[in-house]
Formats: C-alpha cells, structure tokens, sequence
C-alpha cells in the first residue's frame, strides 16, 4: 500500500491538482453552486405540482380550483426556465473574475452574446445549458484581452464619473466581441438551421447525456470521487463540472416526462448520486461513523474523532473525517472508502432500472440527512428504503476494516505501554 501511495503522489497527484485549479473548470463549478438554490427551488415546485398522491391532488383542486400548479410553473419558469441565462452570466463573471478583468461587463456582453444566438426562441432552460457554458467561457477569453487594449480604449475627459469612464472604456470590446457572435448565428443560418439551439442539444447534449447515464459512468463517479478525496483532492468539487452539466439537463427532462405520463428516461443525476450514494459524503462515512460506534469504541481517537463527526455527518458534512480520522491518505480505510459508494452507486442503479424505485426527478438540498434525501429525490417510500439499505451495506462493508484499525491501535498503545 505504502508504494502505491508513494507512486501516486509522485506520477498522479500533480496533474490531479492542476485539473482542480483549472480556471475554466473553476469558473463553471461556482457558477452552478450559485444557481443551486434555484436548481432546488425549481424541482420542489415540480414535485408539488405532480405529487403522485390523489388525496393532495384532489385537495388543492378543491382549494385553489384547477389551476392551483400555475404557481409550480410560475416558479419553473422562473429557475428552469432561465437557468441557461444565468449560466452565461455567472461563467464570464467567474472567468473574468479570476483574470483580474472586467467581471460585470463579461457577465453582461456573455448575456447579450447568447440571445445574439437565438436564446430567445427558445435555449434559456435547461436546454440551452452547454452553449452557455461555450458561450461564457468564449466571451470571457475574447473581452478580457480586448478590454486591456488600449488602442480599443476610449479617453474621457477629466471629471466624468468613474462608472461612465469604465463603460465606455469597454465599449469596443463589447460591440466586437458581440458581432462576432451576430456572425456565428448568421453563418449558421445560412447553412439552414433554424434553431442553433435545438439543432445543438439534439447532436450533442442528449446522446451525452444519454452517455453519462449509463452505469459505467455510474460507476465511475462513484470511483473517482473518493480516489481523489483519498490523495487530498476535493473529488466533489473536480467532477463538479462534468456533473452539474448533465444534471439540470436530466432533471428537467424526467420533470417534464412524468408531467407527460411517461417514464423519466435519466437515472443518473445529482439527486441520485446526493441520495443514494453520497449519504454522510463522499465514501458514504454515514456507514463509517455508525460502524465505528459498533465495533471501534476500543478506539480511542476514532471515537473522539467520531464522536466530533456524528453530527456534521447526518448532514452529509464529512471533513471532520477527511482530515481528523483522517481517511486522506489512511492505507486501512483505502479499500472501504473507493468500494463502498461503488457497492452503493450499483444497488441504486440497479433498483432504479428494473423499476423497483423511481427515478430521481427533485433534487432536495445536499445537507438532507440520509434515507430523507432518498424518499424526497424519488416522491416515493421505496427511495426511502433503498437509501437504507445501502446504510446498511456501508456499515458492513466499513465494520471489519474499523476492526482492523482499533486492533492496530491497541497493538500501538500496548507497545507504547511495555515501553513506558
């Protein structure tokens, strides 16, 4: 264990930490964790409007008459149903942000550059999610060097107020970079295509996620995530990204399939990962923290650290064990750690597919306890159950491994003992 250890610090964990502190990748996760709220706030108004309970249903009508789930779409349209715009925005923010540029005026031209695309017709949702993300990202690169020209600059006379100094100094950047993306879409409808965004989301962004649905990368979610936590890296925090790509997209299309009567087509997203796999956090630690309470009281700095742990660990916090356990770089719990949301990721996976449990449509916030969170995402007492189950299969799969370690360090205080 101690040369994987050393071979993977040496030839890994410098290209793992670059990809972490990647700019662009930066950029689009603080973006979504923004949005988060709405992403939220968003699924629990569709949850409402289509709870599968006759005895709800018939009792809102009876209130509010039949109109009662125009507040839920009321609610969708303002989340959903801008969610892309918002994107755009906060990528550029980001991006130029962390460039020391112009961070409101690449928010702004980002903006004006999607609707240049047609994001008026239609793309604001969730649809539009990956030319958003394109499109910040290409205008944050393009207006931050065109803004630190100082040919593009126009000088205003001593005494104008600093605020109209700054907007016209962008102003040249602005209309160039938003031209070029008049030309895109000119260039593009030329070529026939009525709507970018519809064209684009159907060649590119649904066989993805149609990809990213599968149980391999299931799979190798679950994998990666703790791998990374293992060496130190925040492994939630470096797929962030690729998932919250996926994620809105998915949601939104199970929303509106069930909304339809039809079966959601996307089991993968982060309401599934949050409730099924994730419990406790990364490595499922909920199973670690109950199994060091059955079987590792012998050990005293675990159950010191456990007993700090509990609390924040129903809440799906689980840094107190990351780095007081720790389970960073701890050679016992390596094994436990990468194969119990594996175990976990491939019952939910499973269950969901043969249509035991339903699939994840509302995404409740991370910090829901456990098993709740599992009963929220899928509307339904089996997603509870299953969530369960899983606690257990963590705490069994944890238990021999804390075995080990209270014995090894009992070995230690004995030895510590005989030398005193």
């Amino acid at each position: 264990m101690d040369k994987f250890i050393n071979f993977m610090e040496k030839h890994f964990i410098p290209y793992a930490s670059k990809i972490g502190n990647q700019r662009h990748l930066i950029a689009i996760r603080d973006a979504f964790t923004v949005t988060m709220p709405l992403m939220i706030l968003g699924a629990l108004a569709v949850m409402i409007n289509n709870l599968p309970i006759p005895a709800f249903q018939n009792f809102m009508k009876s209130i509010f008459g039949g109109s009662w789930t125009g507040f839920g779409a009321a609610v969708w349209n303002g989340t959903f149903g801008v969610l892309s715009v918002f994107i755009a925005f906060l990528v550029a923010y980001n991006l130029a942000k962390g460039y020391g540029k112009d961070p409101i005026g690449a928010g702004v031209v980002s903006v004006a550059s999607f609707f240049t695309l047609g994001a008026a017709t239609s793309g604001m949702n969730s649809s539009g999610l990956f030319i958003a993300l394109l499109v910040g990202i290409a205008v944050a690169e393009i207006f931050t060097r065109l803004v630190g020209n100082k040919k593009l600059i126009i000088k205003m006379p001593d005494g104008v107020p600093p605020a109209v100094a700054t907007s016209f100094a962008s102003l040249f950047p602005a209309m160039i970079t938003i031209a070029l993306f008049g030309l895109i879409a000119a260039i593009v409808a030329a070529f026939g295509v009525k709507d970018m965004f519809a064209a684009f989301y159907a060649a590119v962004q649904e066989p993805f996620m149609g990809l990213a649905n599968s149980y391999g990368s299931a799979l190798f979610i679950a994998f990666i995530t703790p791998f990374l936590w293992f060496f130190g890296l925040h492994g939630a925090n470096m797929i962030d990204p690729f998932m919250q790509a996926i994620n809105a997209p998915a949601i939104a299309a199970n929303a509106d399939a069930l909304a339809a009567g039809k079966t959601a087509p996307y089991i993968v997203n982060k309401p599934f990962i949050d409730s099924f796999v994730n419990m406790g956090g990364t490595g499922v630690t909920i199973g670690l923290i109950i199994a060091i309470y059955l079987v590792g009281r012998k050990n005293k700095p675990y159950m010191v650290v456990n007993n700090l742990a509990a609390a924040p660990g129903i809440f799906n916090i689980n840094e107190p064990l990351m780095f007081g356990l720790p389970l960073v770089l701890n050679p016992i719990m390596f094994i436990p750690f990468i194969l119990t949301p594996m175990v976990c990721v491939t019952t939910a996976y499973f269950a969901t597919s043969f249509g035991w449990v339903p699939v994840a449509t509302v995404m409740p916030p991370w910090v829901t306890p456990p098993i709740i969170g599992g009963f929220l995402a899928t509307q339904s007492f089996t997603g509870g159950l299953l969530a369960a189950v899983n606690l257990v299969i963590a705490v069994l799969i944890y238990m021999p491994f804390v075995s080990l370690a209270t014995r090894q360090e009992q070995k230690k205080v004995k030895a510590a003992e005989a030398k005193a």
